[in-house]
């Protein structure tokens, strides 16, 4: 859907519009209360005069610890009105992760919505934030004025919307620069790839730290003129209770809640909702053919995947409404988009060959804040991005990820990519996930490590599930160890945190 009127600049314009045009349309449902795009633009230009007051003003960084609740939204908003950068970072990170953050991005204010999160209350008072109830934003806890943080100059200011952080390779902050012009193309994009309305309610419990709540949830929904319903965390039985009720037409999270979804109403006997639900979206990581089957068969409609990554502002590739997949690749290019997969030379490979992607176009970011080196790595020569993942491309130009760079797994001179070996091991009728990693071995080797998560009351029989995976598997793709986990352990947007699986992996090999 297309915005009527003038043509938006900042993710702002996008609020204001439906302020105008329907200000008595719902824009956001939480916790039982309902608020009208009319009343939310109301408390934006609150905001607005309120971070005025406290001054934030164009290129300063304002660094808001959180949870998903409605705070969040008006603040980025008004923060977009001003020119100035929200930094959103999960509440649910350590105390070291969030000083890391905010020593990075040297924000002019701290911002803690700590009526909506426990976690953002801990932070708070770490940082002597006070108790403050500012108009148009509610309970918050604001920190001290930074008179010392320097502001961006006013032209990239006005060109970056919002910082978003992510941990590279070795765990340190990377801020990518997100562009107003980026964020507002995948928005449009992505309401029209879903045929989204002004009638339609999506599940909003991605966290809006991160580009799937922040850009597919949020500004996508809000394109369409559609509602929220927001959730601060993600509860499977909260879910469940929300489609009986009849409150939301479009279902989009990462694999891992699809699977906590399908295991609870396994464990309740059975699922209710009426037909109100029409569309199912994952991202954010790989899906494999078994939770695809699953989640298709509860539901009796197609779950529909993507492909996209922060530093491109959302979505690459999608699969189309009109055209469900039967597979499990990531889809069809989007609008806009240019894709390039190229060996470890850059030069581009045959169809069909795994490569290293490369892509273009106007979601690729501004760079990396204040890391020059990394965004020279990651922006090539001609305006390409480097994704550090691995795919390939179908007869029928649909994506198919096989991996990132970095969780590469070379054994005995050939490749392992952890997607395949999941997949197969996610088959088997005891195994709720599973998540492969490699170790080095003392003879320069790497081998393979797989660590299992169990369904409710199945049995862990090792040697049962290493026969069962040599008639899948060749032999090099085979793990040398299967470790039984009570939980896969997540980031807060519910991907694999392989990291910690590699340190526990490395553990293994220390005993």
């Amino acid at each position: 859907m297309t915005l009527a009127g003038p043509e938006p600049h900042k993710i702002s314009d996008i609020a204001r519009h439906w302020a105008a045009a329907t200000p008595d349309a719902i824009a956001i449902r939480e916790e039982g209360a309902q608020l009208s795009f009319g009343r939310l633009w109301q408390n934006v230009e609150a905001a607005s005069r309120f971070l005025r007051e406290q001054g934030v003003d164009s290129g300063d960084r304002v660094m808001i610890v959180a949870e998903n609740c409605t705070a969040v939204i008006t603040l980025l908003f008004a923060l977009s009105e001003l020119g100035a950068w929200p930094a959103i970072v999960n509440a649910r990170l350590s105390e070291r992760e969030i000083e890391a953050i905010r020593e990075h991005c040297t924000p002019r204010l701290m911002i803690f919505t700590h009526s909506a999160s426990p976690d953002a209350v801990r932070h708070g008072v770490r940082y002597r934030a006070r108790e403050i109830a500012p108009e148009g934003l509610g309970p918050l806890m604001l920190g001290a004025h930074d008179a010392t943080a320097i502001p961006e100059p006013e032209a990239l200011a006005r060109e970056v919307a919002l910082l978003i952080y992510t941990s590279g390779t070795t765990g340190k902050p990377k801020g990518v620069m997100a562009t107003h012009r980026g964020l507002l193309h995948f928005a449009r994009v992505s309401a029209s790839s879903r045929n989204m309305t002004p009638a339609d309610c999506a599940y909003a419990v991605m966290p809006m730290s991160h580009i799937f709540g922040l850009a597919t949830l949020l500004l996508a929904t809000f394109q369409a003129g559609a509602s929220l319903l927001l959730a601060a965390r993600f509860s499977a039985e909260e879910v469940l209770a929300a489609l009986a009720a009849d409150e939301i037409s479009i279902l989009q999270g990462v694999p891992t809640m699809f699977t906590r979804i399908v295991a609870q109403v396994r464990e309740q006997g059975g699922l209710r909702f009426t037909s109100k639900l029409r569309y199912l979206y994952t991202g954010g990581g790989p899906l494999d053919p078994t939770l695809k089957k699953d989640v298709e068969a509860l539901f009796g409609q197609p779950l529909h995947h993507g492909y996209g990554m922060t530093e491109y502002a959302g979505s690459l590739f999608i699969t189309r409404m009109e055209r469900p997949r039967q597979d499990c690749s990531s889809g069809e290019i989007v609008e806009g988009a240019e894709l390039r997969i190229v060996d470890a030379e850059h030069n581009d490979v045959e169809r069909g060959t795994p490569g290293e992607l490369w892509v273009r176009g106007p979601g690729v970011m501004r760079g990396y804040y204040r890391a020059p080196e990394q965004t020279a790595e990651a922006l090539r020569p001609g305006g390409w991005l480097n994704t550090g993942d691995i795919g390939r491309l179908g007869d029928d130009g649909a994506l198919f990820i096989v991996g990132r760079t970095k969780d590469l797994i070379i054994r005995s001179g050939f490749n392992v990519y952890p997607i395949e070996v999941e997949s197969v091991i996610n088959t088997h009728e005891s195994i709720r996930q599973s998540a492969v990693v490699g170790r080095a071995t003392s003879d320069g080797n790497e081998e393979v490590i797989a660590f299992v998560e169990l369904k409710e009351d199945a049995e862990f029989d090792v040697e049962e599930l290493q026969d069962y995976l040599a008639d899948r598997l060749s032999a090099y793709k085979r793990p040398a160890r299967i470790v039984r986990i009570d939980a896969i352990p997540t980031t807060a947007s519910g991907k694999l945190l392989k990291q910690k699986l590699r340190a526990l992996a490395g553990e293994l090999q220390a005993h």
